[in-house]
């Protein structure tokens, strides 16, 4: 198959998109929310007269509450991200904010403390960790029958190399547009994180095990042309799985709600993503791996 005979073209598009994602990250950071910082978040609806982007941040640059970001929700909603607020701070923070309209209403009013940002942090470290170690044991135990040419424990290893692949990268992308319009990681971004994980390592061992199969029906003395018929074989359903689950996304991130349309973006992204490693990544990887070894071994 194609995906086989130029993985290297694909090696490169891979590296090359991991590399940029990772420099994103290192240069720009990370525009972290207050469920990972801190703060408090302050949702106002204005009805029909809701003020310019620019009065707003104009009157907050008077004010003490001037690092607060700014996000339009919908026709007639603000939503304000800043520190931690007191319920006098508040409704200081409200009167600035109102512009002289006094129908101003508050939707929505969150605040997280330090100790339980650093707790989300930490709880979500942990979580990603232990899922990857989780699907590194699992894809090794059902692969353990699978010994030659290439060992269970490298189909875990390489799946791992898929998925911290399909992570960068839309943690990249968001890096910039963090950096460009002030788009924040929140505990929305790292659920979407882990369905993207979920999603990822589903494509991966389909076509693992359908090259499990045509090994053990030995269709092939070649170790890179048994790849190349399974990815045939798994092709057409990664693709239209994928599609289903893109469309739903598309619809999520156009008409669904302002709250939602990040944490569709990242699914997105995601899901693009862990398509291309399913297929011109994780596969073409063993392939790569077993030539190394057998030329090691000569």
């Amino acid at each position: 198959m194609f995906v086989i005979k130029y993985r290297k073209i694909f090696f490169g598009i891979s590296l090359v998109a991991a590399a940029l994602s990772l420099g994103a990250i290192g240069f720009l950071g990370l525009n972290l929310g207050i469920d990972f910082t801190g703060g408090s978040i302050v949702e106002l609806n204005y009805g029909a007269d809701r003020p310019e982007i620019a009065e707003l941040r104009q009157a907050l640059e008077e004010s003490d509450f001037s690092e607060a970001t700014i996000q339009p929700a919908g026709e007639e909603s603000i939503i304000f991200r800043l520190g931690a607020l007191d319920e006098g701070q508040k409704e200081a923070f409200i009167d600035i904010v109102s512009i002289g309209n006094q129908e101003v209403r508050e939707d929505r009013f969150s605040a997280i403390g330090p100790t339980l940002s650093s707790e989300l942090s930490f709880r979500g470290v942990i979580a990603v960790i232990l899922v990857v170690l989780l699907i590194v044991f699992f894809i090794a135990f059902v692969f353990r029958g699978v010994s030659r040419p290439v060992s269970s424990w490298v189909y875990g290893g390489i799946a791992i190399v898929a998925l911290l692949h399909d992570v960068i990268i839309p943690a990249g992308i968001f890096a910039v547009l963090g950096h460009l319009y002030g788009i924040e990681i929140d505990t929305l971004f790292l659920t979407a994180v882990l369905t993207i994980l979920g999603l990822s390592v589903n494509d991966t061992i389909v076509v693992f095990d359908r090259i499990r199969e045509n090994l053990q029906k030995k269709v092939s003395k070649d170790f890179s042309e048994t790849v190349g018929i399974s990815l045939q074989q798994t092709f057409a359903r990664s693709i239209n799985t994928s599609l289903t689950v893109i469309i739903v996304l598309l619809a999520l991130y156009f008409l669904g709600g302002t709250t939602t349309r990040e944490f569709a973006l990242v699914l997105l992204i995601g899901a693009f993503v862990g398509t291309y490693s399913s297929i011109f990544l994780a596969s073409p990887l063993l392939v790569a791996w077993e030539k190394w070894q057998k030329k090691s071994n000569q």
